[in-house]
């Protein structure tokens, strides 16, 4: 009993054992929860540092960006004023003076040359705002630089730029210069030398911020040039950088951005016991609020599948996912629309065979081997790429493909997810689109055009006004009663002046037509219309060995038009009706018919409408009109033949329109053209 007591014990130390181990348990807990919620102050605080330092290398890369687009503007507008220069001709006396004025306007071009074909200097004025940096004798037609820029712009057909060079200056240091060459469209370069500092200065210069530095380099990292502020002891450094792709040359453009390193701890204290007060109230209410958590969680994700349900279905981008194997797992109802089939026979096809039911029969196999290079682990591009896919009904339609490997939350691929985009209304914008930008080239042509023919017009008039003095005077020493041969040479000079009265009518009715004038109309017989035309027209029937036949019905009212552009008409229609025939085929058999006649109905079924209106048709027996020339005949410029224009029949429908009427052209039986146009009667 005593050796018991003596062994066990006491109550109280028992007590105070139980106290200290229930006190090491709260401290421990209160240890691991004190590293806990260290650790997640560390770990708020590293957070907000690596978001304030993105946020500023972000606001950088914007910088830069837009530091890179006014550059590029900026380029861009020097290289039109001085394409801009050769817009009103090109002379050696006054160019020296535009060149000057350029050269005030932009401070960052060291010199404006003129260049023959072989880049020999004609003309060169430099800057003055330097001394000059650039000597005459290095200027010189072999100049690598100069013929590397211009060589890129004569492949191109458009401004080109050289790679930098090193230009040392007297004294010492020197300067880094980039050559534009801009082609001449009559022969010939306009080359301009650009300082790299001053096009810092100033294209990009008003750009920078404080606390930044902007440089030029090489693709290598090379610094070029720098501007801006220099780096202060204890900032950071953020930098970025872009690639500038100019014709013939690219460079770098750097910046630098100086920023001190950020206050990670501004109140660590008060951090620090908030931070401890949510995490002791997080752990009491942990338990309260799993349950409620699981319950709103599971919620929220039937929710979230919904939406994502509701919003697959919804899009117009067509959506389809694929396992493994290829086979269709899943297709939203945008595609099933896109492709026509259900989802049941998309999903069923895909089940029978590898081949999609939307595939075109003649690009199955092409399709099946790049299915097979998908299942097989290549990675398609992440731009897309365009296909064809062919509807129920059999029509084919274009599609851009953007396909993207299915990962699933043990980060394993289960198969591959599609979106298709139908492109066929945006290939027909894009088509229409091109049609116009042609149709606007034609029109700009068209313009330039109708300003020679003012051109020739005032230059014309004089020449034909002396022509015919000359003839007058002339017929006036021949006298009235001339006989034998001099009445023989009256009659020629006599023909001398109605032609080049006529000339000169022909002048200024085209000169009218292209100033948009008001015509004066006229009532013509239809004869007088032929007849005026038919001594032109048979000098080259005769030479070409064709017979012309003439009809018109009896009792035609007169036309109401401008008898000189009509004139016009007829005669052109009449040669090219004419060369249409010299050709081997039809060297038997080459008749040329004009006639007029009453229109059956023009603009209206009424027979009042009908006897408003006359048809002039000239017929030729050549090789007709092929489909593929028909479809352009009317477009200006387009021309079958090597010397021609191609606006005579462009010019002849205007005229043609311009009276209210329509020119129309068939083919002639049993072979040949026929071209009809109509003019308002009296």
């Amino acid at each position: 009993m005593e050796d018991a007591l003596r062994v066990a014990p006491p109550r109280w130390a028992l007590s105070a054992f139980a106290r200290l181990r229930s006190l090491w348990q709260r401290w421990f807990l209160w240890l691991i929860l004190a590293v806990l919620v260290s650790a997640l102050l560390i770990t708020v605080v590293w957070l907000a540092g690596r978001h304030e330092i993105e946020q500023v290398q972000a606001t950088l890369d914007r910088d830069t960006a837009d530091a890179v687009s006014d550059l590029r503007n900026g380029l861009q507008r020097n290289a039109q004023s001085l394409r801009a220069t050769q817009a009103s001709g090109l002379d050696r006396t006054h160019w020296p003076e535009a060149a000057a004025s350029l050269l005030r306007e932009h401070r960052e071009w060291l010199r404006l040359e003129w260049r023959d074909a072989a880049l020999r200097p004609l003309e060169a004025v430099n800057t003055p705002y330097r001394m000059r940096l650039i000597g005459e004798e290095s200027r010189g037609p072999d100049q690598s630089d100069v013929a590397l820029a211009c060589a890129a712009a004569r492949k191109l057909g458009a401004p080109a730029y050289s790679p930098s060079h090193y230009v040392p200056i007297l004294g010492g240091g020197g300067v880094e210069v980039m050559e534009l060459c801009v082609p001449i469209d009559t022969g010939g370069f306009l080359v301009a030398s650009y300082s790299l500092r001053d096009t810092l200065i100033e294209l990009v210069g008003p750009t920078l911020t404080r606390g930044q530095e902007v440089a030029f380099t090489e693709a290598d990292g090379t610094r070029l040039v720098a501007l801006g502020t220099s780096r202060r002891t204890g900032t950071r450094v953020f930098t970025s950088q872009q690639l500038i792709d100019l014709p013939g040359a690219a460079l770098m453009l750097r910046v630098d951005g100086w920023r001190a390193a950020p206050d990670l701890f501004p109140n660590v204290l008060t951090a620090l016991v908030t931070a401890i007060s949510i995490a002791l109230v997080s752990v009491l209410v942990l338990l309260a609020r799993d349950t409620r958590r699981r319950l709103r969680a599971e919620r929220d994700l039937a929710d979230a599948l919904a939406f994502r349900k509701a919003m697959e279905d919804s899009v117009i981008t067509g959506l389809r996912a694929r396992d493994l194997q290829g086979r269709i797992t899943y297709v939203n109802p945008a595609f099933c629309e896109m492709v026509g089939f259900s989802p049941e026979e998309l999903m069923a096809g895909s089940g029978e065979s590898i081949e999609a039911p939307y595939w075109p029969t003649e690009l199955a196999h092409e399709y099946q081997q790049r299915q097979a290079r998908r299942l097989a682990g290549g990675m398609p591009p992440r731009e897309g790429f365009e296909s064809v896919f062919m509807r129920k009904d059999g029509t084919r339609f274009p599609v851009l493909i953007f396909e993207a490997p299915l990962i699933n939350a043990q980060r394993v691929q289960t198969g591959w997810m599609s979106a298709f985009i139908d492109v066929s209304e945006q290939r027909r914008v894009e088509e229409l689109s091109r049609a116009s930008q042609e149709r606007l080239q034609a029109s700009a042509r068209l313009a330039t055009v109708g300003e020679m023919a003012s051109l020739l017009s005032h230059e014309l008039t004089q020449p034909l006004a002396a022509i015919a003095s000359y003839a007058t005077g002339s017929l006036n020493m021949l006298g009235p009663h001339a006989k034998g041969e001099q009445a023989e040479v009256a009659m020629a000079v006599r023909r001398i002046a109605e032609q080049a009265d006529r000339a000169g009518q022909v002048i200024r009715s085209v000169h009218d037509f292209v100033r948009r004038r008001d015509r004066t109309r006229e009532a013509v017989a239809p004869q007088a219309l032929i007849d005026a035309v038919l001594p032109l027209v048979r000098l080259q029937a005769r030479k070409l060995g064709v017979s012309i036949e003439v009809a018109l019905e009896d009792g035609l009212p007169k036309a109401m038009c401008d008898r000189t552009l009509v004139e016009q008409v007829l005669l052109n229609l009449a040669r090219n009706g004419m060369q249409a025939m010299d050709t081997a085929d039809s060297a038997t058999g080459r008749i040329l018919r004009l006639r007029v006649a009453r229109v059956v109905a023009v603009g209206g079924p009424g027979a009042e409408d009908a006897r408003r209106w006359l048809e002039f048709s000239v017929a030729d027996f050549g090789s007709g009109i092929s489909e593929e020339v028909a479809s352009r005949l009317f477009t200006p410029f387009f021309t079958t033949r090597a010397d021609g224009m191609g606006l005579g029949l462009s010019l002849c429908r205007t005229v043609v329109e311009q009276h209210g009427g329509v020119l129309m052209f068939e083919p002639n039986s049993p072979r040949g053209t026929v071209f009809r146009f109509t003019l308002p009667s009296t």
